[in-house]
């Protein structure tokens, strides 16, 4: 099998010659520390890894996924707007105001470089007037949200032998970073229709900006970003994600299956077991990372869920930094649904820098064994 086909297969409960191979990657942070226990400057963590514990990865074609970009355009002006007491008041992209810790700056914000934390100031969404203003930056037509090339661009995914992926904000996490998780759950109670109202625009202009890419059928992926739990609930009811979310969620789903997309893929941290059958209903059948810090149990997943959904992660990083017997007791624990199917194996979440090369390494061993590379 060449690596899309064991992608798809494996996250369709099919029978993969081996589990694709995925134990996490790791932020800035994470890999300055690996500097100083033994990996070396100048080599790529993953291939060090992998000459370290023994496994060939065969190679794809260069990896290019389909050019389909649905953030702001033109984005907010990156700026720093105070700075004292170690600290950086910051205007973002997305138009926030935000307090960040000095020893990072604004391109920070703007990717997943390392672990953040925010405090956050203001909102570019406070009610329909600054909606207005916003809905300007989102043109489905705009020329950067496809490829310039696209005749070569889809000609060279065609020849594709790993899996693609489309990535897009569900409708919670795109609301929540225009007006502010606060304010949007104020905005639920005192003023539905306007969510409703930011909610259908967004559906809308995510359906017309993947529409050219989906016509092209060389999507294998689309993942759908919606972080929207805590460590015990999600951030808003079960009802509530009904009524609100999962019209978006038929609509993009139904879409890309008619575009050939195999997969759609939820992505949410915190706890989501009462998510879990939203999301079924809507026909999403994979979700990752099943955070165990937050309750998340895959094992008990799979007993209540049975093979309605796939999913990706589930390895408890807490317990790949204990190493040892504690990462040992943690792949015991998730094997039985890695035999079961459906289900990639992995750090739940970024790999954060309490994780030693030494640990990574070695769970990295132990989990290639566990996928049939070793």
């Amino acid at each position: 099998m060449n690596a899309r086909e064991r992608y798809l297969t494996t996250l369709t409960f099919g029978k993969p010659d081996r589990i694709p191979f995925d134990p996490g990657w790791p932020r800035r942070s994470t890999i300055r520390r690996w500097h100083t226990e033994g990996l070396p400057e100048n080599a790529y963590f993953f291939d060090e890894m992998l000459r370290l514990i023994d496994v060939t990865i065969p190679p794809t074609r260069p990896q290019v996924h389909p050019h389909c970009m649905t953030r702001m355009n033109p984005m907010f002006e990156e700026k720093v707007l105070k700075h004292e007491n170690g600290t950086l008041v910051v205007q973002d992209w997305m138009g926030n105001i935000t307090e960040i810790s000095d020893e990072f700056d604004v391109t920070y914000i703007r990717d997943a470089i390392d672990f953040v934390t925010r405090k956050w100031h203001s909102f570019p969404v406070n009610n329909r007037a600054d909606f207005e203003e916003m809905k300007k930056r989102y043109n489905p037509s705009d020329p950067v949200r496809h490829a310039a090339d696209p005749a070569a661009h889809y000609a060279e995914l065609r020849q594709r032998d790993y899996a693609t992926r489309v990535s897009v904000s569900g409708p919670f996490w795109q609301l929540r970073e225009w007006c502010g998780f606060e304010p949007l759950c104020e905005f639920f109670l005192d003023d539905p229709d306007f969510v409703r109202e930011m909610i259908e625009f967004w559906t809308e202009f995510v359906s017309a900006t993947l529409a050219p890419v989906f016509a092209e059928g060389v999507v294998d992926t689309l993942q759908i970003n919606e972080d929207m739990a805590y460590k015990e609930k999600p951030m808003i009811s079960p009802a509530m994600t009904e009524e609100f979310l999962k019209p978006a969620y038929d609509r993009w789903v139904a879409e890309a299956r008619r575009a050939g997309v195999t997969l759609v893929d939820m992505d949410s941290d915190g706890r989501i077991d009462l998510l879990i059958p939203i999301w079924i209903k809507a026909g999403i059948n994979v979700c990752d990372p099943i955070e165990v810090a937050a309750g998340c149990d895959i094992v008990d997943y799979r007993r209540r869920f049975g093979r309605e959904i796939a999913y990706r992660g589930s390895v408890d990083k807490r317990l790949i930094a204990r190493g040892g017997a504690a990462i040992e007791g943690e792949l015991a624990r998730i094997a039985p649904v890695i035999r079961d199917g459906g289900f990639i194996p992995g750090c739940d979440h970024g790999v954060p820098h309490d994780i030693s090369w030494p640990n990574y390494v070695n769970y990295s061993r132990l989990l290639a064994e566990l996928t049939g590379w070793r």
